[in-house]
């Protein structure tokens, strides 16, 4: 009776793995639809965390961000010496 019990308690394990292994692809394939939706999720996330705890959150400026800044820096016109 105990063998069985623990390969329904394992089988029933692996079914709910299954389901929130394809929750994530479902969320996934969602996210990929929209980009600024995982930057929404990020800072949603961030502002959970703070909730929580009273705490400093330091995160990295975006890859993106240091693109545009460095284009920025290339394009600008070097300032006249006297």
């Amino acid at each position: 009776m105990a063998k069985r019990e623990k390969r329904d308690t394992s089988s029933q394990t692996g079914e709910g793995e299954f389901a929130a292994a394809q929750r994530l692809v479902d969320a996934a394939a969602l996210l990929a639809t929209q980009p600024m939706t995982l930057q929404l999720r990020y800072l949603q996330t961030l502002t959970e965390i703070g909730v929580e705890k009273n705490t400093t959150i330091v995160f990295p400026l975006p890859l993106e961000m240091m693109t545009l800044f460095n284009k920025l820096a290339e394009t600008r016109v070097p300032e006249k010496q006297p």
